[in-house]
């Protein structure tokens, strides 16, 4: 059993999302990042779509009842483990009655605690995840507060612990100025050529006023080319909505399932996980791309799934502690890793 001692600004449990319900009104929700948390389960030893905990901005504490393995990714919260400082974007072993503290970001927004064999709590229309506007998934549809618990997963057979870390080609530099390529559609054609280039022309910061449903972004105003209101339709994450005062919105996790302004385009996927690292005062731009860089960049990130996930598998077993060089090549280059295995 896992307890939280302090929970941190916003803690939740999270997977891939509640896919397949919007058209009855419940939101997907899920995680922010899909990059950090798809890591973080390949370095905890997890299938890809695994439950972890979602910290942002001040990480939480956690007591673990019982030894463990865990992996912790996205932003660097300074965690400690009983006291001693780890590793982010790497997997290691805690022991049982240890504690693992985590305190503000010093880069990036969100950061990912995967645990070997999977936050455990009910599955609520096939996701464990936690929608707190509607009170649906993780911990009784709460974040987590001072003293919730929660159980590990069956943990998979053959799989030996190891100490992993990421090598640093694959670890992003989360920075407080980000570009994001947007696909126009579907409501483009409501706004002026004027609205468009503004858009495209222009440096946005995030306000206060972002989180998880959507990020409120300031800056010169878009217009549209006549009113902005629509019969309201499907919204997906990463729409840009634009209000009457032109002020873009981009719709994040957990996003409402439909909504009634025009939207101008909508950030791609492999970019979300850049803008869910930013954080209020932050600023952004956003590059128009088509519909093949989209495509490519979607290809490019599933291949770095497949290339990590592959290089891992093929780590053999040890009976005891050992440190050893170990190499990953991907596309013509090699990269060296340490990768301390304890069983």
């Amino acid at each position: 059993m896992i307890t939280i001692i302090k929970p941190g600004l916003l803690t939740t449990i999270q997977d891939k999302g509640r896919w397949g319900y919007q058209a009855y009104g419940m939101p997907v929700a899920g995680v922010m990042d899909r990059y950090a948390y798809r890591i973080a389960n390949i370095l905890a030893g997890n299938a890809c779509d695994a439950a972890v905990v979602e910290m942002t901005l001040l990480g939480a504490t956690f007591h673990f009842d019982n030894e463990a393995w865990v992996s912790i990714c996205g932003s660097d919260m300074q965690g400690t483990l009983n006291g001693e400082k780890i590793r982010n974007w790497s997997s290691f072993y805690i022991a049982a009655g240890s504690e693992l503290a985590f305190g503000y970001a010093a880069c990036g927004c969100r950061s990912y605690l995967a645990v070997f064999g999977g936050v455990d709590v009910p599955l609520v229309l096939g996701s464990r995840s936690t929608y707190t506007r509607a009170g649906v998934g993780g911990v009784d549809g709460k974040a987590l507060q001072v003293g919730s618990t929660f159980a590990v997963g069956k943990q998979s057979a053959g799989f030996a612990g190891q100490l992993r870390m990421l090598p640093e080609t694959f670890i992003p530099q989360y920075a407080s100025e980000l570009e994001v390529r947007v696909l126009l559609g579907p409501q483009d054609d409501l706004f002026t050529k004027e609205g468009i280039a503004t858009f495209f022309n222009s440096k946005y910061t995030i306000s206060a006023e972002a989180d998880r449903m959507g990020y409120r972004l300031e800056g010169a105003p878009i217009k549209h080319s006549g009113t902005p209101d629509i019969i309201s339709d499907a919204l997906c994450q990463g729409a840009i909505q634009v209000p009457g005062h032109g002020m873009p919105i981009v719709m994040m996790a957990d996003r409402q399932t439909t909504g009634g302004y025009a939207k101008l385009g909508t950030v791609i996927g492999p970019d979300l996980t850049w803008l869910a690292q930013a954080k209020p005062g932050d600023s952004v731009r956003f590059r128009q791309c088509s519909d093949e860089e989209a495509v490519a960049a979607l290809q490019h990130e599933q291949d770095r799934y497949m290339h990590i996930e592959e290089a891992w598998v093929a780590v053999p077993e040890h009976k005891s502690m050992n440190v050893r060089p170990f190499k990953i090549t991907i596309n013509g280059q090699c990269y060296d890793v340490q990768v301390e295995e304890i069983k």
